[in-house]
């Protein structure tokens, strides 16, 4: 099977600013360790595709035009009054205006669009710079500016894909991408997220219209745990729904020593749900996402790059990639905290454990009280849907359905 590694070189500079937690190098060290270990020309061929950077109208298909505009107003003034600060969330401490930031999440957009394009094709899309996944419809939220994943799944439905299937891994619930497709019977929606986490959505008994399905966890999740999940829940509703194609967010932040998050998985067991994930279907895109260790996410990322691309994962890594991660630094995480493991290898060992009885019934309660069966005929176009601004249109498919991201959740 194919599979492409799309990101920029935008990622080697750190952005946000200072005293954020998304100011770590996070993909530039993911690049590094992949052309380190000679990962982006795998088979003599160039895997690696450079991210092209989403035109206005590609943004206008799924954002408000006056937010898109605010956003290339706020970094061309280099700030926000306190009325654009309070009506789309910029300029906060939370989504900062920094240097770059309109063309780097543009380009974020760009990756995803392209992935799904190039999916569709057949094979697997690597775009670790997405998974900006709490972008709204007409405001930034958690970090996010724009919504890169449902960028992914809506080319994939512009492509003619009638079952798309959207995986959110991520420690925190993919609350923009949920909104973005409420009431698309063509795209159905898993979310694994730590339980009473921000932003406080995406609760066990809420499944939007019904094409969600969303499995809140319990803190210290260990590897056992988390495969009971896969194994019994996430699985078994999507092989329901049958996808042709899917979308994975693999965030980094359900890992162990993320200061973020109070979850304790393993990187491999994120790759081997990614894997199993991918097996669903031919068409598959698997993005990033959040990750505030810069060590776990670098390793996570890079060793998931491996196995998509069916690499051989060394039990150590080589002199200069060790040098590498040791010169990574990071407020969040204290020096009594940094394993020894971060700096010279890429895999975890397992974390496994007892299996909580509340994650057993966890599993049985997103299954009651049926799981979801194919999709309706459908025949809304989504991407002229959502460039007129009304939710609904005519395209490729058979039903209607709405692609605006809606306004009503909240963090």
């Amino acid at each position: 099977m194919t599979s492409r590694f799309i990101s920029s070189e935008i990622y080697r500079e750190t952005g946000y600013g200072s005293n954020h937690p998304l100011a770590i190098q996070r993909i530039g060290t993911v690049l590094s360790l992949c052309e380190q270990l000679g990962w982006l020309e795998p088979q003599g061929a160039r895997a690696y595709v450079d991210s092209p950077v989403a035109t206005l109208d590609d943004l206008l298909k799924l954002h408000a035009p006056d937010y898109v505009a605010a956003l290339q107003a706020a970094e061309n003034g280099g700030g926000v009054s306190a009325a654009m600060r309070e009506r789309y969330r910029i300029g906060t401490m939370e989504n900062p205006v920094f240097k770059g930031l309109f063309r780097r999440a543009s380009t974020s957009v760009g990756g995803s669009i392209l992935a799904a394009r190039l999916a569709a094709e057949g094979g697997i899309a690597y775009h670790p710079s997405g998974g900006t996944h709490h972008g709204m419809r007409d405001h930034a939220s958690g970090f996010c500016y724009f919504n890169d994943p449902a960028f992914a799944v809506l080319t994939f439905l512009e492509q003619g894909f009638e079952r798309v299937l959207y995986v959110d891994l991520d420690a925190h619930h993919g609350d923009g991408v949920e909104a973005a497709f409420r009431g698309h019977d063509d795209v159905f929606l898993i979310s694994v997220h730590e339980e009473n986490r921000w932003p406080h959505t995406g609760r066990l008994e809420d499944r939007s219209t019904g094409n969600a399905r969303n499995i809140p966890v319990p803190r210290e999740l260990n590897d056992t745990e988390f495969d009971v999940l896969l194994d019994q829940a996430v699985l078994p509703l999507a092989r329901q729904f049958a996808p042709q194609a899917v979308v994975v967010t693999c965030g980094a932040d359900g890992l162990a020593g993320d200061p973020l998050s109070a979850m304790a998985l393993s990187n491999g067991c994120l790759w081997d749900a990614v894997m199993r994930l991918a097996a669903l279907s031919p068409s598959t895109v698997v993005l990033g996402g959040g990750g505030y260790n810069p060590w776990t996410v670098a390793r996570c990322w890079a060793g998931l790059w491996g196995r998509l691309s069916d690499q051989a994962i060394p039990d150590a890594l080589p002199p200069e990639s060790v040098a590498l991660l040791r010169a990574l630094d990071c407020d969040l995480v204290d020096d009594e905290d940094r394993l020894p493991r971060w700096y010279t290898t890429l895999v975890d060992p397992r974390n496994d454990g007892p299996v909580r009885e509340r994650v057993n019934e966890i599993a049985a309660a997103v299954l009651a009280p049926a799981a979801p069966t194919g999709p309706a005929p459908h025949a809304a176009d989504a991407g002229t849907a959502a460039r007129s601004g009304t939710g609904t249109g005519t395209g490729t498919g058979t039903g209607t359905g709405t692609t605006r991201l809606s306004e009503d959740v909240s963090a």
